[in-house]
């Protein structure tokens, strides 16, 4: 499982966020690892300098091949907040496409 990392101009993306992100996807998607080809994140502030509940938006996008692009959107105030938010809603996705595919 490959995981792609990235940020809108207004959002720093450091090595430690990205590590952060990385491991936290690793660990709480790992039941998936095997069907998920790529995962791409994409963090963004949607209010750019001014402060507001939930400008920090994250999205992420996991590919499984033969089907289309999952995505989940998680919105906060932190960063960590909208990831978790976000990887707890395609952990549900996840689940209902993979049951599905398991189905067939």
């Amino acid at each position: 499982m490959k995981i792609q990392f990235n940020t809108d101009k207004n959002i720093q993306g450091t090595e430690n966020t990205e590590t952060f992100v990385s491991e936290s996807i690793k660990s709480k998607l790992k039941h998936f690892s095997d069907k998920i080809s790529r995962i791409e994140v994409h963090f963004s502030d949607q209010n750019a300098q001014k402060t507001g509940t939930d400008d920090i938006q994250c999205k992420i996008e996991a590919r499984i091949e033969g089907i289309q692009p999952i995505l989940a959107t998680g919105k906060s105030n932190t960063k960590e907040k909208a990831l978790n938010s976000a990887i707890d809603k395609i952990k549900v996705a996840l689940d209902t496409v993979i049951g599905k595919m398991k189905d067939k």
